[in-house]
């Protein structure tokens, strides 16, 4: 099944399609998340708009993470040795404990300074994500 990615003319581009349609609707709601923690739009309410907003990153997580795999496991060898793509994976980790920081301590009950803090590192995670992935074709 993977091999056929590498030799139909369609199935790799459709995957990088749905990955960055993925990467970009995690990230779009994210960054509007953060907005709204840092004060934007005070007149949202933050649970709510926390509640949509995470709910559609999830979704793109989803679409990321399994066209990524399917990417992955049609060239896993050379991946594996791409210096990108370890720091791709090594942001994502991070990305996803800092999320698990930020939902843990309730930072959306209590959207303080560290609640800020984290959002903004969660921001600068994911684009480092984003960074490293188009990095990884310039090897």
């Amino acid at each position: 099944m993977f091999a056929g990615l590498q030799t139909h003319p369609w199935a790799y581009p459709v995957l990088e399609i749905i990955h960055i349609c993925g990467i970009a609707l995690l990230l779009g709601n994210l960054v509007l998340l953060e907005l709204r923690v840092f004060g934007r739009g005070a007149e949202l309410p933050l649970v709510p708009l926390a509640r949509l907003s995470l709910g559609t990153a999830v979704t793109g997580f989803c679409f990321a993470a399994g066209s990524g795999l399917a990417m992955f496991a049609s060239q896993a060898s050379d991946l594996l040795a791409n210096r990108a793509f370890t720091l791709k994976m090594l942001l994502l980790f991070t990305a996803g404990c800092n999320a698990a920081w930020f939902h843990g301590r309730g930072s959306l009950a209590h959207p303080d300074n560290t609640a800020r803090a984290l959002m903004a590192l969660s921001t600068l995670l994911w684009l480092g994500v984003v960074a490293c992935g188009r990095w990884i074709a310039y090897k």
